[in-house]
């Protein structure tokens, strides 16, 4: 990883040991065992230091994240968690973390800088209202990435996006890309969030995110509490981002899982 020995000798430590570490799909990744003892993780990009401040704004809203020990260059260290298999337990205290972390309300939709999910960008300028800034920051925020028949449909569901997503929810701090990869369960049932796109948004966001690739159990949704009526359409509408965002990034793959969202929601 270029910069890592630069970004250790700011705090004094050595690698020992170099090993990469799942998840690197669009950033490098490794876990560096210390000269000294110990160890920690560092992650390589280009907008690590607004991840960084990102963990930083999680933190101070009471959400479990790893501290970030240093950041240099396009460089991240940060806290090494030891990351056992998910039990109830760890469900539960995700639970009961994320809805305190949407507790926390911002002034409005949107994040003070834009951010990416790799080659796409993610714009987080403020909207007029929410279904305004799902539709222009999140579905359509490239639409001439997307073929003709699908762009046809999404706008077709755009038209009445408003009968489905409430005007003015509470702009609740998000995690902002919290499919279960980005969870860490450790030893005594904690869990932890890294990896966040942070922006305050209505909360069903992170649960929709935490859904698109298998539910979490009951002990996660009782820990959570209960969601308002017409989460499940909601939550249809909240998943096509990520789906469309895995079809720009990873392909045609994915045309089934967008196809299959916008017949759930009547296109």
């Amino acid at each position: 990883m270029d910069g890592l020995s630069a970004a250790l000798s700011e705090i004094g430590a050595e690698a020992a040991r170099i090993t990469p570490l799942h998840g690197g799909d669009l950033s490098q990744v490794v876990r560096a065992d210390l000269a000294g003892g110990g160890a920690l993780v560092a992650k390589a990009g280009a907008l690590i230091a607004r991840e960084a401040r990102m963990l930083a704004t999680l933190g101070r809203a009471g959400a479990p994240v790893p501290a970030v020990l240093a950041v240099s260059g396009q460089v991240m260290l940060l806290e090494a968690l030891e990351e056992v298999p998910a039990s109830p337990a760890g469900w539960a205290d995700l639970g009961t973390a994320l809805a305190r972390l949407h507790q926390t309300h911002g002034a409005g939709y949107g994040w003070d800088e834009g951010y990416a999910f790799g080659s796409v960008a993610i714009d987080n300028r403020p909207a007029a209202d929410w279904p305004d800034f799902w539709v222009r920051r999140r579905l359509l925020a490239a639409p001439e990435s997307l073929p003709a028949d699908l762009r046809a449909r999404l706008e077709a569901l755009i038209a009445r996006l408003n009968d489905i997503l409430p005007a003015r929810p509470a702009p609740a701090l998000l995690h902002g890309d919290l499919w279960q990869g980005n969870v860490l369960f450790g030893p005594g049932g904690r869990a932890a969030l890294i990896d966040p796109a942070c922006y305050y948004g209505h909360g069903e966001v992170d649960l929709a995110m935490l859904s698109l690739f298998g539910s979490p159990p009951e002990a996660f949704w009782q820990a959570y509490g209960a969601l308002e009526p017409g989460w499940q359409e909601r939550r249809a509408a909240y998943q096509l981002w990520p789906a469309l965002v895995h079809l720009r990034l990873f392909g045609m793959s994915y045309r089934p899982m967008v196809e299959g969202l916008l017949a759930r929601l009547g296109e």
